[in-house]
């Protein structure tokens, strides 16, 4: 918490001074001033000037060092916006000396004429590995991994290995492993930096590497890359292709970017506010298009509610006393249904659930709702019965709102848990199943069973 702070107030007051210096025109002090910040707090920094000042700034911006690592911190629309104000040569030129990975998501981001007329000035050799990375799906292993990493000839001795080592590209990503390859440039074994040192200096690579290593495909998805750098604690995954040339390497640096970004996007669309990571930046007709479609979702379930309350008219003119107990009874559905979605998406999205055995989940789920139900339902039976003494029946109808609120909360725990799993069978991201859905089922099934069992006891 300490240090979050401490960040916070770094960023704000570069921010400020950063202001000052352009409103007074500055330009020598303000060139300093973003030269000396580091890239990644000058990111932070210039996603919180106005676009105005943004355009100008990012003119003394492109002339500091670390373009590389200030470009890819930007938000997405930050990106395009400054991207689509250039000519593709000078943005060719701003992507010079990045990781191709990160030239492939900042051109995915820009319209496809756009990002072709960029590429055309990329060197030859930056364009080659562009191309090679964008012929891999989107989310996959082949569109984060890097293509700098440290290869070597299984023949190698272990000091020839340090020699080589000590040599290497500063650029070099991943120096967690060692990766060895035969002659046909097919990866055969592995090693650690810790292992290499170890080893006396004349051991040869193919007599102590380990050659039981965990590979992906280019294909792999990005999620299921982070679950296997999670569960197995690597530092990297290497990324080999069909015919087992290695291709590339996947660092523990970016499975944090996916972890973030899956975070991200499976929170708002569990608010049902869309799926954009950026759209706290984007304006307001935008965050208005994301948002409609999920709520249209509660809007059409209200006017069902509505529905259905209006044909238990008759019922409530004579005892309104029951529509007091709606707020309640609809709260604590949907609040355990939320709970339980929540719960099961977690479950699948960090492998902590057997999909072969779902119907154990499942049934676990709905008996802690029926148990919560039951309590839940005690507490408000005893609170209409001593609340109401002067109703016809107090009994019956703490009975009534007992079994409502049971009913509620045990229909809401198996749509939570039933919805995330079927539509994660379907291959559908599970978050859409809490939020507006999840809520606005919960509220139709419990406004209908309250009613109906209201209907049924008290006989009006």
């Amino acid at each position: 918490m300490h240090r979050e702070i401490i960040v916070d107030q770094e960023i704000q007051g570069i921010l400020d001074e950063i202001r000052e210096l352009y409103q007074q025109n500055s330009r020598i002090a303000l060139y300093k001033l973003i030269n000396n910040t580091h890239p990644a707090v000058m990111s932070d920094v210039f996603r919180h000037l106005t676009e105005t000042e943004r355009k100008d700034i990012f003119l003394y911006i492109q002339r500091m060092k670390g373009m590389k690592y200030f470009l890819p911190e930007l938000d997405d629309n930050i990106i395009e916006e400054l991207f689509e104000s250039q000519s593709p040569r000078d943005s060719a030129k701003l992507l010079h000396d990045m990781p191709a990975e990160d030239i492939v998501d900042i051109l995915d981001l820009l319209p496809e004429s756009l990002s072709h007329d960029i590429q055309a000035y990329l060197d030859h050799e930056e364009r080659e590995e562009v191309k090679e990375i964008f012929q891999y799906p989107e989310e996959s292993a082949g569109r984060i991994m890097s293509t700098q990493f440290v290869a070597c000839p299984e023949n190698l001795t272990i000091k020839e290995v340090i020699s080589r080592f000590q040599e290497i590209d500063e650029d070099a990503d991943a120096p967690y492993y060692i990766y060895i390859i035969n002659d046909q440039n097919k990866m055969v074994g592995v090693l650690s930096l810790r292992q290499i040192l170890l080893y006396p200096q004349k051991t040869i690579l193919s007599s102590v590497m380990r050659r039981d290593y965990i590979a992906v495909s280019p294909e792999t998805d990005q999620e299921e890359v982070a679950g296997i750098v999670s569960q197995y604690n690597y530092l990297a995954v290497p990324v080999i292709g069909s015919d087992g040339e290695l291709v590339g390497v996947v660092t523990v640096e970016d499975v944090l970017d996916i972890i973030r970004e899956e975070a991200s996007e499976d929170i708002l669309i569990m608010a049902g506010a869309g799926d954009d990571r950026e759209i706290l930046h984007r304006s307001v007709f935008e965050n208005v298009r994301a948002r409609f479609p999920w709520l249209l979702a509660s809007w059409l379930g209200g006017i069902v509610v509505l529905t259905v309350i209006g044909a238990f008219g008759s019922l409530l003119e004579k005892t309104v006393i029951l529509a007091g107990f709606i707020p309640i009874i609809l709260g604590m559905g949907g609040n355990v249904g939320t709970q339980t979605t929540t719960i099961i998406v977690r479950g699948i999205a960090t492998d902590r659930i057997n999909l072969n055995e779902v119907s154990r989940v499942i049934f676990k789920e709905i008996r802690v709702g029926m148990l919560l139900g039951i309590v839940y339902g005690i507490f408000l039976g005893l609170l209409a019965f001593f609340m109401y003494p002067g109703f016809s029946s107090p009994l019956r109808l703490g009975v009534v709102v007992g079994l409502a609120i049971f009913c509620a909360m045990t229909i809401a725990s198996t749509i939570g848990s039933i919805l995330p799993i079927v539509l994660h069978k379907l291959n559908i991201d599970p978050a859409i199943a809490t939020g507006p859905f999840v809520t606005t089922s919960v509220d139709m099934m419990g406004v209908l069973t309250y009613f109906s069992i209201a209907s049924l006891l008290l006989h009006i």
